[in-house]
């Protein structure tokens, strides 16, 4: 097993989920120097209370010790520190002087992605010379990203304190979570901590950028708790539209953070697993100095549907396509939905392909862990499928949100070398278009249906759910967890305003709510909350195998290419004399079309060589400043010409 890295202070040991008959989920314990709160001295309670209270107090657990002041690697829990968890004590406030007098400092929350946007979540929090990672995630690019392949966070306070940097948690497997793992891998080789299926998909992402080998990857449980110097981080089950999500609690001297991650309350999930609410509410009842929320469907009023809402859709849909070969688009981290399509294509009696790579990685990945159940030779590969008769089939697909490249999406447009569609196929978007994908998703759905296809979508069937919580999912891990402090996290703007109200609709002083901004550190204590700090938090985009050398001046010049064109200028001088030996000669790309618009070019040249010679005439011998000379007086005619600016060229060839 790999040792930590020099720089890393001891991780100390993973403890198991301990086994509770009433209430599900580990509870960590406070080992010494265990987290206080004062607190005013109680009545004395009655006889019938202390029985009451008694009857009612959940088995504690003890915490493991660190095993040494060096570095280590954390070690699996044999069984009998398992069960040697019967007797942890909880965690709760400590008071401003811990043990030996020494003073408890703030946590400090410094989030790099995920605030004011969707994706490239990533946030460090820090206790004294401790600093924890919670996730890795990266974004698209806008549209006025021109060529810019995704975005992610800025790693440069990471890289300033990276000898304080322990480790990095992770709270599932979606790219806005983990897809910027392998550039930050490439520059601070940390320890990683996540469920199995989570760095599952982490260790395909690292395999294509050859970084596995050197890797150290470590796998925990809901239950689990995680020891980095004074951080200990316990992992919660959660549910969301991937399996094996955590929420986090994230214990520390001066008090308790609640971390949700990407999550739902889903009372009849599709693999059995539900949320550990009792946990949440114990945690609530130990002190929650803060909470961080997804903020995702703040704006929704109600509850997110269950998973196998989808499946009921699924019945009706697989009944109605009788006769037709069914195809399916979904998000291929979608395992919950994917198994249900396979258990109603068995039901029909249809083999099951999967197309699109993404979707053929993933599927493979989860059948490999034990995640998706396929029977007995139910799947069946693409170059296969031919052998059986279309209404025998149900191809699952990526490109669900109409990306070109997509399986799709080259189904639509006719570009697909194995599947062709035809008026013989049901096709089911089981997706809703994240925003700005609409017009992609409506283009895609236009194409099918052109091509004699049934294409069935979100707003004729309920054949998608969201996985992330509503409102009143979230106003119950409000109630279950009573924070002192409310952080709404993951979301627009207006996501964590509208999730913002609903802590206040709790009960949540204004002044106990953060909003929080990418790069602004929260520093949080007993004492009140402190936001004057603001570090280096920006996007850094990754063009090909370039990271960061995509700035805005590039983008600029980008936007310009693709608005107005180019137009470059060459022209042979004599490098003594500055006589105009050839030229100037003129070519155009993007601005106009030349044979069209010949006058336009001669003009512009009579404009360039009237530049020249004024340049001669003052004896100008700076090539950087006849340039400039050519490109202003050129861009001032296009401009009245044309109403147009291609971007400017000039070339000085010497002689």
């Amino acid at each position: 097993m790999p040792t930590n890295s020099d720089n890393q202070k001891p991780q100390g040991t993973v403890r198991a989920p301990q086994q509770r008959a009433a209430q599900p989920g580990a509870r960590p314990g406070a080992g010494k120097g265990a987290p206080r709160r004062r607190r005013p001295a109680p009545k004395k309670p009655t006889a019938a209370q202390q029985a009451a209270a008694k009857a009612a107090a959940p088995a504690a657990v003890k915490e493991q010790p660190a095993q040494s002041t060096q570095p280590t690697q954390p070690t699996q829990p044999t069984a009998k520190q398992s069960a040697d968890g019967a007797n942890k004590k909880k965690f709760r406030f400590q008071s401003r002087r811990g043990k030996g007098g020494q003073k408890v400092l703030p946590i400090r929350i410094v989030p790099l992605g995920g605030l004011h946007e969707v994706g490239k979540n990533m946030t460090l929090i820090e206790y004294g010379e401790d600093i924890v990672v919670i996730d890795c995630g990266m974004t698209f690019p806008d549209n006025d990203m021109l060529g810019v392949d995704v975005v992610i966070p800025d790693f440069a306070y990471a890289m300033e304190n990276k000898k304080r940097l322990r480790g990095i948690v992770l709270t599932h497997g979606h790219e806005d979570h983990i897809g910027a793992l392998p550039y930050f891998l490439r520059q601070l080789n940390l320890p990683l901590y996540g469920t199995p299926l989570t760095l599952g998909l982490v260790e395909g992402k690292l395999e294509e950028h050859r970084l596995l080998e050197k890797s150290k990857l470590h796998k925990v449980a809901p239950g689990d708790v995680v020891t980095f110097g004074k951080i200990k981080v316990e992992f919660i089950r959660v549910n969301h539209s991937i399996p094996d999500a955590v929420a986090l609690a994230i214990h520390t001297p001066a008090g308790t953070l609640v971390h949700t991650g990407d999550f739902k309350i889903d009372y009849d999930p599709v693999d059995g697993q539900m949320i550990d609410l009792p946990r949440f509410a114990e945690l609530g009842r130990e002190g929650v100095l803060a909470l961080l929320m997804d903020s995702t469907n703040a704006e929704r009023p109600g509850m997110t549907p269950s998973e196998r809402s989808v499946g009921q859709a699924f019945e009706t849909l697989f009944q109605k396509a009788d006769g037709k070969r069914i195809i399916i688009a979904s998000f291929a981290s979608n395992i919950h939905r994917v198994q249900q399509i396979i258990d109603y294509a068995k039901k029909h009696r249809r083999k099951v392909v999967v197309s699109g790579r993404s979707m053929e990685n993933v599927t493979a990945k989860a059948i490999e862990l034990g995640y998706l159940k396929v029977g007995k030779n139910q799947m069946i590969e693409l170059a296969d499928a031919g052998k059986y008769p279309p209404e025998k089939l149900v191809i699952i697909t990526t490109g669900s949100q109409g990306e070109p490249m997509a399986a799709l999406s080259r189904m639509a447009n006719g570009t697909h070398r194995q599947i062709s569609v035809t008026a013989q196929d049901f096709i089911i978007i089981s997706a809703r278009p994240i925003p700005g994908n609409e017009k992609h998703v409506g283009r895609v759905i236009n194409e099918l249906l052109k091509l004699g296809a049934e294409v069935i979508y979100e707003d004729m069937y309920a054949v998608h759910v969201s996985g992330h919580a509503c409102q009143g999912e979230l106003k119950t891990m409000l109630a279950l967890t009573k924070p002192k402090y409310f952080f709404p996290v993951h979301g627009e703007y207006k996501h964590l305003v509208k999730n913002a109200g609903l802590g206040r609709s709790m009960g949540i002083k204004n002044d106990h709510i953060i909003m929080g901004e990418n790069g602004h550190v929260v520093e949080l204590s007993e004492r009140g909350v402190k936001q004057d700090e603001v570090v280096t938090a920006g996007k850094v985009m990754v063009d090909g195998l370039g990271v960061g050398d995509v700035g805005s001046m590039v983008l600029r010049d980008r936007r310009r290419l693709s608005q107005d064109g180019l137009m470059t200028i060459v022209i042979t001088m004599d490098s003594h004399t500055g006589e105009v030996l050839a030229g100037p000669d003129i070519v155009s790309r993007g601005f106009v079309y030349v044979r069209e618009s010949e006058q336009l070019m001669r003009d512009a040249k009579a404009v360039i060589n009237k530049t020249l010679q004024k340049c001669l005439a003052e004896e100008h011998r700076d090539w950087a400043e006849i340039k400039l000379s050519i490109r202003e007086a050129l861009s001032i005619f296009l401009w009245q010409k044309t109403k147009r600016s291609p971007m400017i060229l000039p070339i000085i060839m010497e002689v």
